[in-house]
């Protein structure tokens, strides 16, 4: 009989508060023997600390799966070869693993990295949706994101060459803009939408910061910033 590989779960946490995860991402962590999470290069793992005030998770294997901020091609295939590597090994033995992600496992996710990797060697993956940070940032200021037909647009604010993207029209999520903020600022203000611009900061965490006027913003706020640019209204 041919032994059973375990599965790859992506699992959605939110973008903080630990009540945004949904009861099936619950499920999933309860269920699963093995938890791995991104750790920065500080040995910070926030997504973990998260799932851990929602899903009780003694007794569970931790897998610390490191990450680089390189933008070398080379570096990061090698980062997230070696990281495919380490779940493998607990899949080889039949134990499923859920990858804890912050915000939706969709967005700019480091779990999808990982899971394509699996993927093309044969191992089954599942992805479980979740809260994203625009949404629940969305939330935060009491705003809607799109009406009617308004367009939404999610740029990567963390790489300044997609910044164009403010010339679309709709509604524009700049994500992870706060360690660029000062360059994200100064493109806002030369399009003239520094006034139609707001900013939410480790939005349901410890030190959250809601900023609606982003002229009394002048330097970075931290990587988990995220900026809502709203259509003028007719």
């Amino acid at each position: 009989m041919e032994e059973r590989l375990g599965v790859f779960y992506g699992v959605s946490v939110g973008p903080g508060d630990p009540e945004l995860l949904t009861v099936k991402a619950c499920r999933v962590l309860k269920a699963c023997p093995v938890i791995a999470a991104p750790q920065s290069q500080s040995g910070e793992q926030l997504a973990l600390s998260i799932a851990g005030q929602a899903v009780d998770l003694d007794g569970k294997a931790l897998l610390s799966l490191p990450f680089t901020m390189s933008r070398d091609p080379e570096v990061l295939a090698a980062a997230w070869e070696k990281n495919a590597d380490l779940v493998a090994a607990y899949l080889d033995r039949g134990a499923d693993v859920a990858m804890v992600v912050l915000g939706d496992v969709s967005t700019y996710s480091t779990y999808c990295y990982v899971m394509e990797r699996l993927k093309q060697r044969g191992y089954s993956t599942r992805m479980i949706p979740g809260v994203t940070s625009f949404a629940a940032i969305a939330a935060r200021l009491g705003e809607s994101l799109v009406e009617g037909r308004e367009a939404l647009h999610v740029l990567p604010a963390s790489h300044p060459d997609q910044l164009a993207g403010l010339d679309l029209p709709g509604t524009k999520i700049l994500m992870k803009s706060g360690q660029e903020l000062p360059q994200v600022l100064a493109v806002l203000q030369e399009k003239g939408l520094l006034d139609r611009a707001q900013l939410v900061a480790n939005c349901g965490l410890p030190g959250e910061l809601v900023c609606r006027d982003l002229r009394e913003l002048d330097q970075a706020v931290g990587y988990y910033a995220t900026i809502i640019v709203k259509e003028e209204a007719p």
